[in-house]
């Protein structure tokens, strides 16, 4: 039941924090990127967290070095044929994934795996664009991936039982803490986020408090590691808003999940965060 050699589709935040996971646990990774310069700037930048866990004393030296080896760029996905599992980490937006589920499930042989990292997402769906549905399932990862010990793991209407206790024990190996769940909008941990956010923006929005007002709340009275606008700006929050209209559209327009107007003049004005530099706070480069 072991991975051998993981695809990983995405090299994005999420998609390397995922690669690095994989390869510290012993798996191979094949990180796969549209461009080639995007793909070895990722793994550049993950050898150097691999570097810093060193310098930390959590990856001896060899460890660090072996991790490094594991990964692999590709630029094809026929170059994922071989892996006993792919992950699709592809931004949010469901043409994009579409279309690599199809490809993947063409390229790759019967016998792999194909897991989406999708927060939102019908797991169901993507199995509806392979032959293999059965084999589809959702592993939904938490950023930052290395930290958070929390992985989702998804079962579709037609999915194997045997696929997910496979993707089970997979994430167990990681040392991730996995739960498995329905295919419902948001599962279970954006499903409950949705509040925590939506509110928050209406405050906001409201001029009653402002983000720093509400983030310190939260951490001092609710003993939260971050606040709402804190954790938007690093989830980011083009990604935050595109999930919060995801669940809203599947419970069918229920007011409970529905978007702010505020986030989304946020994301429209390009301030998506850390990695923009600026959203709700700013950071240096």
């Amino acid at each position: 039941m072991n991975a051998k050699t993981v695809g990983v589709v995405g090299s994005g935040t999420m998609g390397s924090g995922i690669a690095q996971v994989i390869s510290q646990s012993g798996s191979s990774v094949l990180l796969y990127d549209i461009n080639e310069t995007v793909v070895n700037r990722a793994i550049a930048k993950i050898s150097g967290q691999l570097d810093r866990l060193h310098e930390k004393g959590k990856l001896s030296e060899a460890d660090c070095l072996a991790a490094k080896e594991r990964i692999r760029p590709a630029v094809n996905l026929v170059e994922l044929q071989h892996c006993e599992l792919v992950i699709e980490a592809a931004p949010e937006r469901l043409e994009i994934k579409r279309d690599l589920f199809r490809q993947l499930d063409e390229c790759c042989r019967r016998e792999t795996i194909l897991a989406t990292n999708t927060s939102s997402f019908s797991v169901t769906e993507m199995g509806g664009f392979t032959s293999r549905a059965e084999r589809v399932a959702g592993l939904h990862f938490f950023n930052p991936a290395p930290l958070m010990p929390l992985v989702e793991v998804i079962r579709g209407i037609k999915t194997a039982e045997e696929t997910v206790s496979w993707l089970y024990r997979f994430a167990c190996d990681l040392g991730k803490s996995p739960v498995i769940c329905e295919d419902t909008p948001g599962f279970i941990v954006n499903r409950v986020a949705r509040p925590y956010y939506n509110e928050a923006l209406r405050i906001l929005g409201d001029r009653i408090a402002t983000a720093e007002q509400i983030d310190r709340i939260m951490k001092k009275a609710g003993a939260f590691r971050m606040g709402p606008f804190e954790l938007q700006d690093l989830i980011g929050i083009d990604i935050n808003f595109s999930t919060t209209e995801s669940v809203h559209a599947g419970f069918f327009g229920d007011p409970r999940f529905r978007p702010h107007t505020y986030q989304q003049r946020m994301m429209q004005a390009g301030k998506l965060g850390r990695k923009a530099g600026g959203g709700f706070y700013d950071y240096d480069e």
